[in-house]
Formats: structure tokens, C-alpha cells, sequence
């Protein structure tokens, strides 16, 4: 009796081990469905491709076809329009540069809301207005979708090695389906709250990061005039109180540091035009919240001079050498 009461024992037990086995290989699979990716650019690319290089099928769309290119020839299936992606996918990631671009999108007649599927996860990461997350939100729950807006910083470099800061608004029960994903193209994810909070903290952070690089530029410029050998001055910075990311990692001097756009003529990284565009969605929030933000405002002034004096495509270090062309035409 004790050997059968022993031999069914062990039958059930490796029962339930088969039982489990199967749960986990049925929620790997389910996990390796496919992903929409709406945005190839710059960052969307290499995000993009972290997730291929995770196990998940990715479908993709761009307005411009031959941005998809990179992404197709390492796996990639690309399709024409964003309601195209999401009929073949029930979770789809947006990269996307400004509020217009999100809201056409979705809500334009070849938009995401045209074709989703019901209990769809619409993850955003463009930087955009936090209004327009919230009413895309509604407009993605009418149809029985999920939107959440989660923008990134850390910028090219970082979307390529997988290392970005992702900050998500939403529904609390939707973001540990969110940060699965995520995770796989970031170091760090972050739940800020209700949809928009993530755009909030994305555009705090951008204007920190704006007058920090401009006064960054600004002393790296002086000590310059005052006869200081640059990389000298850099390395008593950032062993001293005024240390900051653009100093320490970002510095804007050509020469100082390698792997930064400073040192190839200001090509590659985040934009002057992007930098411009969230201070003025700072400005915007600032504006309806009734936050004084003098500094931010100079920043956001300072930034749109250098997009109308052909700094436009230059990364947003470039605000050294426009001061130091500001300077030389002072001077003449």
C-alpha cells in the first residue's frame, strides 16, 4: 500500500512539473509574439533592433521607406501604414519626433486606431505634449486599447547598447506588460503614474539637460579665454562642485572627450531642433501651470537662434561653438 501510495505520490509530482513546464513554455511563446514598431529614426532604429536581438518578431513602418532598410535586412518585416502593423500585432511601440506626428499616427485615416484590436498595447516614446498622451489615451480606450506614454533619455548612443531611461504613465496593472518590453531596450524603467506623467518627467529632465549644456559651454568657453588647457579644466570639473553630465560625459569641446558628438563636428546624438522642440513643450506646461521658468525660458530662446543660424541638424553641444562664432562676430 505505502509503495503505490509512493508511486501515484511521484506520478502526480512529475505531473505537476509537466503542468508548470508547459505554463512557462506557454508564456515564453506568448511573450515572443510579435511587437509593432511605428518610427525607424535614429532611436527607433536601434530600439528596434534590441528587440529583435531579444527573441521578438518585429513588425515596423516609417514614413520614409528607406529609413526600414537597416531593420529589413536583419529580420525585420516592414509593412506600408501604421493600421497595417496593427492588425498583426496586439503590442506596438511608437518612436515618433513631435505631438502631430503621434496624433496622425493614431488617429489619421492609415492610424494605429483604425485597425487595433481590442486589449492592444499602445506603448509612446516620443517626447510630446502631456495633453496629447492623455486625450490619445482616451482615444486608444474607446477602442479597447491601452495607451501609455513612456519618452526615453539617454539618447543614440544609448538606444544602441540598450542603456535608456524609459519614465511610464499609465494604468499601474498595465506596466509590468509594458516593462517587459521595455527592458529589453533600456537599463532603467520607471513608473512615474496616471498617462502623461512619463512626458512630464521626460520634459523636466530635457530642460535640466539644456541649461546644463549651455553653462557647461559657457565655462569650458571662459576657462578657454582665460588660458586654460580645455581637457585640464574638464578634469578639475568633474572632480569638483560643478560636475554634471554634459561636463562628464557629453563634454561640447571638440578634442575633450571621444564617442561624442563634439568630436565629430557635432554630428550623431540629439538634435538641436529636437532640444528646441521640448523646451518649448516646457514652456507650454510651464505656461498652463503657472511656473516661473527663467532660465528655461533663455534656455528654449537660446536654442531656437541656433536652429535659425543653420544649427538645426548639429547635435545640441553645439551651443559651444555657436557662442564661440558669437564671440569671434562680437569681436569684428
Amino acid at each position: 500500500m505505502a509503495a503505490l501510495f509512493r508511486g501515484s505520490r511521484n506520478l502526480l509530482l512529475r505531473w505537476n512539473k509537466h503542468v508548470d513546464l508547459a505554463r512557462v513554455s506557454s508564456r515564453s511563446m506568448a511573450s515572443k509574439t510579435p511587437v509593432g514598431f511605428i518610427g525607424l529614426g535614429n532611436m527607433g532604429t536601434p530600439m528596434a533592433t534590441n528587440l529583435l536581438k531579444n527573441g521578438y518578431p518585429v513588425i515596423a513602418t516609417d514614413v520614409f521607406p528607406e529609413s526600414c532598410k537597416e531593420l529589413q535586412d536583419i529580420g525585420g518585416q516592414v509593412v506600408d501604414t501604421p493600421a497595417e502593423v496593427a492588425e498583426k500585432a496586439d503590442r506596438i511601440i511608437t518612436m515618433l519626433p513631435s505631438s502631430p506626428n503621434v496624433i496622425e499616427a493614431y488617429t489619421g485615416p492609415n492610424g494605429i486606431l483604425k485597425k487595433v484590436k481590442k486589449g492592444t498595447l499602445l506603448i509612446d516614446s516620443s517626447t510630446i505634449d502631456p495633453a496629447v498622451s492623455r486625450e490619445m489615451a482616451l482615444a486608444a480606450e474607446k477602442m479597447g486599447a491601452v495607451f501609455m506614454d513612456a519618452p526615453v533619455s539617454g539618447g543614440e548612443g544609448a538606444a544602441r547598447l540598450a542603456n535608456l531611461t524609459f519614465m511610464v504613465g499609465g494604468l499601474e496593472e498595465e506596466y509590468h506588460a509594458a516593462q517587459e518590453l521595455l527592458t529589453c531596450m533600456g537599463a532603467n524603467v520607471v513608473y512615474c503614474g496616471q498617462v502623461g506623467t512619463g512626458q512630464a518627467a521626460k520634459i523636466c529632465n530635457n530642460m535640466l539637460l539644456a541649461i546644463g549644456m549651455i553653462g557647461t559651454a559657457e565655462t569650458m568657453n571662459l576657462g578657454i579665454r582665460l588660458g586654460l588647457d580645455p581637457k585640464l579644466l574638464a578634469q578639475i570639473l568633474n572632480m569638483s562642485s560643478g560636475r554634471c553630465w554634459s561636463s562628464d560625459s557629453y563634454n561640447p569641446v571638440p578634442g575633450v572627450m571621444e564617442g561624442v558628438p563634439s568630436g565629430n563636428n557635432y554630428q550623431g546624438g540629439f538634435g538641436t531642433t529636437l532640444m528646441a522642440k521640448d523646451l518649448g513643450l516646457a514652456q507650454t506646461t510651464a505656461t498652463n501651470t503657472r511656473t516661473p521658468v527663467p532660465l528655461g525660458s533663455l534656455a528654449h530662446q537660446i536654442y531656437r537662434v541656433m536652429c535659425a543660424r543653420g544649427y538645426a541638424n548639429k547635435d545640441f553641444s553645439s551651443v559651444f561653438q555657436f557662442l564661440r562664432e558669437t564671440e569671434e562676430e562680437a569681436q569684428q
